[in-house]
């Protein structure tokens, strides 16, 4: 569904995290179809997906299913995050202050801001290492300049121009990653690539959780990119279209990685077995792996700076950011990414997937307050006003019974938890498959239902409330 403000629209986003109002709103349910299925496929997913075969050791089979599994379980939850935008019109991050309030839900703000800076510098290693595959002569350091400000500029731009690429980088990459499975398939050199690795209840969990995760990892910021859509737009259509584009892109790259690892000798780089295994078209896929990463990242850019912005924000509550503020804090963020990511070891991506791993402990609990609070207490009903307010408005600087819950969530999730950091009874009992996750999610939802229909002043607070934005 489109209005008249689509044609008319800037190119360059002025909004960063205000309310977006009826007469700016723009675009097609469709494009986050394509904003999610050409941006997942990109080589930090390929790379996660040979995980499963390299890693955790499963068979071609098993890894397909354990994929597919996780995929299409956390793809719900990201995608019910994305139906939030339209109704809500404002970032996913300062929602959670009708959640939390507004001090309580910095917390929130600042880890998910952390997890994308780390997303935008492991992207661009991986655009620098792209470039230098395409190209001997650049050097992976001048390659990561390259790939930051290339995503910059995107990234600034913002909103409309991201979409944009993204419904050009569907086509074009949807029907690369075919034709690379073709190559594949029939150039197959290894005599193992269906006998390698075997079912193992671990391995196949752990694959499921980082499928699932991976989805998940996006519920902070999914919404950012349907919030311009027009309020009247049916819940269903834009939770169908983001849930198929990310749930198939990201399938799809996952399940390239793996192949790509299985027909090429054991202990290879999946980059470079991605290279070997495409033989011929490995440089043209290298191609549109390192546009598709400038691209994509550019989406990790753009959350991680509405994520500061709205930090900054909660205590300087007169600031009304602008494109230019954006701008600024974009080239900061950029900068401090470019001289971290030239630096690092080798093993920067192994390094970060561990962080990923140990941020979405804290990430899941919230996920749940929120869709619980949004679906089933206010039924997408809040008082736009107060969320924008120092002292929370009707919500509060602090809302204890989320506050409480969370804290929970995040408590009974440590017994299952594997990370670098700590390896939980549980999990060491079950060869280390990680079901932190799942468990966050089951104990966190029904506990904060149970505890916010309890809260009965904060109930009456919320009846003498103006609301706004309703399903």
């Amino acid at each position: 569904m489109a209005t008249p403000a689509a044609s008319s629209a800037p190119l360059i986003e002025k909004h960063t995290i205000g309310y977006v109002p009826p007469e700016d709103r723009h675009g097609k349910v469709r494009d986050l179809f394509t904003l999610w299925f050409g941006g997942n496929i990109a080589p930090l997913p390929i790379v996660t997906g040979a995980l499963g075969v390299q890693l955790f050791h499963l068979n071609l089979l098993w890894g397909i299913v354990a994929i597919l599994v996780g995929h299409l379980v956390g793809g719900v939850l990201m995608a019910l995050h994305s139906a939030q935008g339209p109704q809500m019109g404002i970032p996913q991050m300062i929602q959670s202050r009708a959640q939390f309030g507004s001090l309580g839900a910095l917390l929130v703000v600042l880890i998910a801001g952390v997890m994308y800076i780390g997303f935008f510098a492991s992207n661009i290693v991986l655009a620098g290492k792209s470039l230098h595959g395409v190209v001997d002569s650049v050097p992976v350091p001048v390659g990561i300049v390259i790939g930051a400000f290339g995503s910059g500029i995107i990234g600034i731009i913002g909103y409309r121009f991201i979409h944009v690429l993204n419904r050009i980088g569907t086509w074009v990459l949807g029907i690369g990653i075919v034709v690379g499975f073709g190559y594949i398939f029939t150039h197959i050199q290894t005599d193992d690539f269906l006998t390698r690795g075997s079912f193992n209840l671990s391995g196949w969990l752990a694959t499921v959780s980082l499928a699932a995760l991976w989805q998940i990892a996006f519920a902070p910021y999914v919404s950012d990119y349907s919030r311009y859509l027009p309020a009247d737009v049916k819940v269903s259509s834009t939770f169908w279209t983001t849930y198929l584009g990310s749930a198939l892109g990201s399938s799809l790259a996952f399940i390239f990685g793996a192949v790509a690892v299985l027909a090429t000798p054991v202990g290879m780089d999946t980059m470079d077995a991605v290279k070997l295994a495409t033989g011929s078209i490995g440089p043209l896929m290298l191609v549109l792996f390192l546009l598709s990463v400038i691209s994509h990242n550019a989406l990790n850019l753009y959350g991680a700076v509405l994520s500061l912005i709205t930090l900054v924000q909660t205590f300087a509550y007169r600031w009304i950011p602008t494109a230019k503020s954006r701008a600024v804090i974009s080239i900061i963020v950029l900068l401090a990414c470019c001289f971290a990511a030239v630096g690092a070891s080798k093993d920067f991506i192994g390094h970060f997937v561990d962080m990923v791993l140990v941020l979405l402990v804290v990430l899941v609990p919230w996920t749940a307050i929120n869709l619980i609070d949004f679906y089933a207490i206010h039924k997408g009903q809040y008082d736009i006003q107060s969320i924008f307010q120092v002292d929370g408005g009707i919500y509060g600087r602090y809302n204890p019974q989320a506050l409480l819950a969370y804290a929970i969530g995040i408590a009974v999730q440590i017994p299952f938890m594997n990370t670098p950091l700590y390896v939980g009874p549980v999990s060491a009992h079950i060869n280390g498959a990680d079901l932190s996750w799942l468990v966050g999610l089951l104990v966190t939802s029904p506990l904060y239902f149970w505890l916010a229909n309890r809260d009965t002043s904060y109930r009456r607070r919320m009846m003498g409330g103006k609301l706004a934005g309703s399903l």
